[in-house]
């Protein structure tokens, strides 16, 4: 193993500096924003997720605080990790340092990762857990030892703790299963011991989801409606060949476990990716969510590659300029390592009309919060003494929440009101609301529920997303229903 250690470390340490560097620059994105926000409830779920988000945030913030930086460290961790366990994987399918070697570039190469362990999301920790879920069963193959097993359902409860979509990963790897030495896993108890592992995990949040409604199904419901309906039937299918040189390889590494006598035993693991790829794609799943399936494919086909070239192993680096190729002109679109000024210009965008360019929706949705924020700010703290004693920050969603709670802290404002996802568990707070700050919510909406609303100030931004641009600040007073009473109420509506 220590042969393989340099090879490792240098990649490992390239794709670490890649994110030191990205992710510093612009701010929090929505998502974020929440993913922090829930870190200050713990709770065993939330309307949107499982809890282990939470839990890895309420970490990040004892650590560094609210910085960008540090918070986006630990995605950036979960992707380094990606890397050495692809590493290790191909290691464990007989490879040697020239497999070890494309296996690391492979997960470099892929671009879409610098995206997703860029973000401090669930995302990176669901691929984290499907490439160690895919090692420890790979270890288990070579080894036979029961330890593995239990290592199985530890992996497994954790992944379903962080994002719910996991399912399909056991569900797929359960189907592969069928297929390893004639089913004969499915008679040894310890693979059940593994189950029952997998169920005291996940227990604690089936319990939340039953006593809070399932809110899971209702969010389901609603993804689908905003988001999967308006996909493609190919959609999925096109996601994952954008990137021709690194799909390729995946092809090779999955025609491998599946056909060559060598693999044989490693055979389950391209069944159950195949069955995720089928599930997925029926389901009508966003395209990176098969993104987690990469790295195992990656892993054999690098072993595979270094045995086609074996006498002539210059043509495995020659193989990794390849799939690195892309990564030199497209790296700033997937990470934000340039200036916002310096990314404009390589993108060659223009101003609108407005003033206002068009950026990705994840470049886009980390700008305008802290705007957001000292406007709200100056308003709340214009207010009288008295009128701040019985005031609410009423927010219309939750990144405008989000950026309230934890941009608002050096500010000293409290804790905001909204009835969007989460922030919808922890209520109107113990104000009277009175007298309400609103941001993002119109005044046409806003004059049904309070009998004087003032229009203070509409907020614009250059970089943000079209949703945070024109965004208005109010002041509302003489309610005319109690926001605790209608509280309740609005459970059904939180993802509107």
């Amino acid at each position: 193993m220590r042969k393989y250690l340099p090879i490792i470390g240098i990649l490992a340490f390239i794709k670490l500096g890649i994110h030191l560097i990205g992710n510093r620059n612009y701010g929090f994105h929505r998502d974020e924003l929440l993913h922090l926000s829930v870190s200050e409830h713990p709770a065993f779920g939330y309307m949107e997720f499982p809890p282990f988000i939470a839990w890895v945030g309420k970490l990040a913030v004892s650590l560094f605080g609210y910085s960008v930086s540090g918070v986006r460290l630990f995605a950036a961790l979960a992707g380094v990790v990606i890397l050495v366990l692809c590493c290790l994987v191909a290691k464990e399918f007989g490879g040697r340092k020239k497999a070890v070697f494309l296996a690391g570039i492979a997960v470099l190469a892929f671009l879409p990762y610098f995206r997703n362990h860029c973000l401090f999301q669930p995302v990176a920790f669901d691929q984290m857990f499907w490439i160690l879920g895919f090692y420890v069963l790979v270890k288990y193959i070579n080894t036979q030892n029961y330890k593995y097993l239990i290592c199985l359902g530890l992996v497994s409860g954790l992944g379903l703790m962080n994002k719910y979509t996991f399912l399909v990963w056991g569900i797929s790897l359960v189907a592969g299963l069928l297929f390893y030495d004639k089913a004969r896993l499915f008679r040894n108890k310890w693979f059940y011991v593994a189950g029952l592992v997998v169920f005291l995990i996940v227990m604690p949040n089936v319990i939340w989801q039953y006593q809070h409604h399932f809110p899971i199904l209702l969010h389901l419901q609603k993804l689908k409606e905003s988001q999967l309906d308006e996909l493609g039937p190919y959609d999925f299918v096109l996601d994952q060949i954008e990137l021709p040189f690194t799909f390729a390889f995946s092809i090779v590494g999955l025609c491998v476990l599946l056909f060559q006598k060598q693999f044989f035993k490693y055979k389950a693991i391209g069944i159950s990716v195949v069955v995720a790829f089928v599930l997925m794609w029926y389901m009508q799943s966003k395209g990176y969510y098969f993104y987690a399936a990469y790295p195992v494919l990656f892993a054999a086909a690098s072993v595979k590659t270094e045995q086609w070239f074996e006498r002539r192993p210059i043509w495995n680096y020659v193989v990794a300029a390849v799939l690195l190729f892309p990564v030199f002109f497209y790296l700033p679109k997937a990470i934000p390592i340039l200036p916002i000024q310096q990314h404009v210009a390589y993108e060659n965008l223009k101003p609108d009309n407005h003033g206002r360019y068009k950026l990705t929706n994840d470049y886009a949705d980390m700008f305008g919060w802290e705007d957001q924020v000292k406007v709200v700010d100056s308003v709340y703290k214009s207010l009288s003494k008295q009128d701040r004693a019985q005031c609410i920050i009423l927010a219309g969603n939750y990144g405008e929440a989000g950026a309230i709670k934890i941009l608002g802290e050096k500010y000293g404002l409290p804790s905001p009101v909204s009835s969007h996802g989460s922030f919808w568990l922890w209520g109107t707070g113990d104000k009277s609301g009175n007298v309400c700050v609103t941001i993002g919510i119109g005044k046409e909406t806003l004059t049904r529920f309070f009998g004087e609303v003032q229009l203070v100030k509409t907020i614009t931004h250059p970089y943000a997303i079209e949703e945070e641009n024109g965004v208005s600040v109010c002041v509302c007073r003489k309610p005319k229903v109690s926001l605790a009473q209608v509280w309740p109420g609005l459970e059904k509506h939180v993802f509107d």
